[in-house]
């Protein structure tokens, strides 16, 4: 595994978000069973062979070196209990490399709770303060309002609607992509904290 991975252990008022162990795997399979959780993504429901394929393709992707295209997914777990909830994520957009994209999804018994701005807030901050990017994007379907407060929620601002991608992108046209810049991210982060004195 990258150095800097293995240490990985973000924690924020309710979460945990570290890379995944092998003990992860049941918890994670299970989240990507429901549908709904999946609605505005490019995937569908999994069988466990096809689940832990791509499980282990997650674990394997952490041996990639901050220096090339990757792409890292973390699991985020409730502090309270100690459950896998959800997963949040940076990776490379392949079709505008070397951009990278965050991206997250939160079980379906807790959404609305502020999860996953605050899971995606502390993987922007690592992506910054660490990975050493300067700017990060996210995408989303127009109908998905919860990603879209989300990204408003952390800074992130409108760039274009995606058009013209085809093959395996094709799914993504039309979807509005946003940015943040490492900038923008802490000028928001200051006000923050200004606001809670």
């Amino acid at each position: 595994m990258n150095s800097t991975l293995a240490k990985m252990k973000l924690e924020t008022e309710r979460l945990i978000i570290r890379p995944y162990t092998e003990s992860d795997l049941a918890a994670s399979f299970e989240l990507m069973q429901n549908p709904e959780v999946l609605t505005f993504m490019h995937m569908e429901v999994m069988t466990l062979h096809e689940y832990e394929g791509l499980f282990r393709w997650l674990m394997f992707s952490y041996h990639t070196p901050f220096e090339l295209a990757f792409k890292y997914s973390f699991a985020v777990c409730s502090k309270a209990t100690g459950r896998l909830i959800g997963w949040c994520g940076l990776g490379v957009l392949d079709f505008s490399a070397p951009d990278t994209e965050l991206y997250y999804l939160i079980g379906r018994e807790h959404w609305g709770q502020g999860y996953a701005t605050e899971a995606a807030r502390a993987l922007a901050a690592y992506a910054f303060d660490v990975i050493g990017l300067e700017r990060l994007y996210a995408k989303a379907d127009p109908r998905n309002t919860a990603s879209l407060r989300v990204f408003k929620k952390l800074g992130f601002e409108f760039g274009r609607e995606l058009a013209g991608l085809t093959g395996d992108y094709a799914g993504c046209n039309g979807e509005l992509m946003h940015v943040l810049t490492r900038e923008r991210f802490f000028e928001r982060s200051n006000e923050r904290k200004i606001s809670r004195r």
